[in-house]
């Protein structure tokens, strides 16, 4: 069982923007933006395909990895170490893959990673924080345009994408789409 985890924040007003790109990703990657399940178990929003469950966390950025650990201690999917698993050690580079925005990556550019650190990025610190390891993989999809610097990251990966930002976020998404799925085992 693998879980995909795309970042964002819940709430209408966050809906398109740079910050909710992990969510985004989720739909393009299982075409559909309508049938996710909410699951209060894991303070997210729950999509099931296959042996794939892909996740929205509902906690806002900053805490995501209080939903991320629910789901993985409910699959008991979480390493030996923790105690709670039954299968013998589960890598997370094998069942996690976390999608999220990046500041530090132009516009256009996504980059895959495994075993690094947050760069900064608060829902993946929060994940780190939470499982204890940055073992796991991250996709990263560059939001960094000449402007992004001119007010606070803060601010700016809150503003609404305009439609041909979006547009050519979507492209390279597309592009890359075929190398994403075969790291992740799609």
């Amino acid at each position: 069982m693998n879980f995909i985890v795309g970042l964002g924040n819940p709430g209408q007003q966050y809906n398109n923007t740079y910050h909710n790109l992990g969510f985004m990703a989720l739909d393009w990657l299982t075409n559909d933006e309508e049938t996710w399940q909410n699951n209060k178990k894991f303070n997210g929003l729950v999509y099931k395909a296959k042996k794939i469950n892909y996740l929205k966390p509902q906690t806002f950025m900053n805490n995501s990895g209080q939903s991320v650990v629910a789901a993985l201690s409910y699959f008991k999917l979480l390493p030996k170490s923790w105690g709670m698993i039954k299968k013998k050690n589960v890598d997370l580079t094998d069942v996690l893959t976390v999608i999220h925005d990046d500041v530090d990556i132009p516009l256009g550019k996504i980059k895959i990673a495994d075993n690094s650190s947050s760069g900064g990025h608060r829902g993946v610190e929060s994940i780190i924080r939470h499982l204890k390891t940055k073992n796991f993989i991250r996709i990263r999809i560059g939001v960094k345009i000449d402007t992004s610097y001119a007010i606070p990251t803060e601010k700016f990966v809150l503003q609404k994408i305009p439609q041909p930002l979006l547009d050519q976020i979507k492209t390279a998404w597309q592009k890359m789409e075929p190398e994403i799925k075969e790291k992740i085992g799609l």
